[in-house]
């Protein structure tokens, strides 16, 4: 089981080991779950935290894009580095024919018909691939498969 304490571990290895870019990566994580916890008022669960890994991915990824934009390759790679740290800690996305058999199940023990229904369907799935698979992906193919 993932949590908090996991990162913290990981963080005092990357003292230990004089890893600047590990620490300050995993010291913005521990910030983002602190705010976090702060916000809901009390300690994160599994989704929840895989939730702020996966917000801290999609900002690696604009960030990357910004430099890379910016023609600063410094930048990009070191953000690409924070990145792959980052997901480490995610569990394997999901493939594309399982988010479709979750969905597909969803719907039915939602019994949505229209595209009306998305947000029952979306409540359903958001737990289950809560930093498993992008949201934006997700609500894309809920929408395809009510027919939207």
């Amino acid at each position: 089981m993932f949590t908090k304490e996991t990162i913290e571990g990981k963080l005092k290895d990357a003292m230990r080991s004089k890893d600047e870019l590990g620490k300050r990566t995993l010291r913005m994580l521990l910030s983002a779950i602190k705010l976090a916890e702060v916000e809901k008022r009390g300690a994160l669960d599994e989704p929840a935290l895989f939730g702020v890994l996966q917000k801290e991915v999609k900002a690696r990824q604009e960030a990357i894009a910004d430099a890379e934009k910016a023609n600063r390759p410094d930048l990009a790679s070191e953000s690409k580095a924070e990145m792959d740290l980052i997901k480490s800690f995610l569990p394997a996305a999901l493939t594309p024919p399982e988010l479709e058999a979750i969905i597909r199940a969803a719907i039915q023990e939602a019994g949505a018909a229209a595209p009306g229904d998305m947000g029952k369907v979306m409540k359903l799935v958001t737990p289950k691939t809560q930093g498993r698979a992008d949201n934006r992906e997700v609500s894309l193919l809920v929408r395809k498969l009510l027919g939207g």
